[in-house]
């Protein structure tokens, strides 16, 4: 049966709810070579993030998507915990993120045995833990795939079809996108199986209407950081296109910043569901369709 795999266990599509899509706990920009648990306290990292994650409870939010990849400050104790005191439904993830955020042996490496990896984070646990990874995270650079990065690209591909999970790539360009996708195909992974994060980035409009229609998820997940008439903008050219049913909306927002007094500057997760959601409905946009982009589309791209 589909499942979404969340940090205390699976739970049904239909469990999901209103979630968030991608958003962020904690980083740690250090370097892959740099990074380790000894560079956070796990109980101020908590205290520090929890008043936000219950004020997004209290607006109505069941699910939130942690982005936060490994070597870049992925905590799953920091997430089982945090899930357990405020009653979200928290997804984290496998996968890897791209250079200098990448350990050695990811050129060392074959696709093969890096999807083995991945694959069994999301069937067995993360690094030694019992929490499971929802989906595959990696990225891409601002330009054609480098030789690493295409094998990253194969190897989430090879994870997803032997597990079903997601997979989430950083991409701003949409033509690195769609060279993505046609590595998915050559892979036999449908397009259906990828989400374009940072899709609202590309500076062609019209290149997020191209991505969804070869099948991919369009992400526009900077909701809150540019003025709220861009976003509403390209969220009318996607329904008006009628790919409602192919768009997922977050904010990547947070986080405790590691390394910084206190986490840093965190920026709170409820712009999207309180102000954006009525400049939304305000221009025209159904609440109808507000639950497909924010309760339906979610649990049908995570659901394993």
């Amino acid at each position: 049966m589909p499942r979404i795999e969340t940090v205390l266990g699976p739970i049904p599509p239909e469990a999901f709810g209103l979630a968030l899509v991608h958003e962020h706990i904690m980083a740690d920009f250090i370097g892959a070579d740099r990074t380790s648990r000894s560079r956070w306290d796990v109980n101020e990292v908590i205290r520090v993030i929890r008043p936000y994650l219950d004020e997004l409870k209290e607006a109505g939010v069941k699910s939130f998507v942690d982005c936060t990849p490994s070597f870049l400050g992925r905590d799953v104790e920091v997430l089982r915990q945090l899930a357990l005191e405020t009653g979200l439904s928290i997804v984290t993830n496998t996968g890897l993120y791209k250079e200098p955020y990448l350990p050695r042996y990811a050129w060392q490496l074959t696709a093969d045995q890096l999807a083995d990896i991945w694959a069994s984070e999301i069937e067995k646990g993360v690094d030694g833990t019992t929490v499971k990874a929802g989906f595959i995270k990696v990225a891409a650079n601002d330009g054609p795939l480098i030789p690493v990065q295409e094998k990253i690209v194969r190897a989430a591909a090879r994870a997803s079809r032997r597990t079903g999970a997601v997979v989430a790539s950083h991409t701003v360009v949409g033509a690195t996108a769609l060279q993505e996708i046609a590595i998915l195909k050559e892979e036999g992974l449908s397009p259906s199986r990828l989400i374009v994060v940072h899709a609202d980035q590309e500076p062609s409009p019209e290149m997020p209407l191209d991505i969804a229609e070869k099948g991919a998820w369009v992400e526009f997940d900077s909701i809150g950081s540019k003025p709220p008439e861009y976003h509403l903008a390209r969220i009318k050219r996607m329904l008006e296109a009628g790919y409602e049913d192919r768009l997922l909306l977050s904010q990547d927002a947070g986080w405790y910043h590691v390394g910084e007094p206190g986490g840093g500057e965190v920026r709170g997760y409820t712009y999207l569901v309180k102000e954006f959601k009525a400049r939304l409905l305000g221009s025209g946009v159904s609440a109808e369709t507000w639950d497909q982009l924010m309760v339906t589309n979610p649990s049908r791209a995570f659901a394993l």
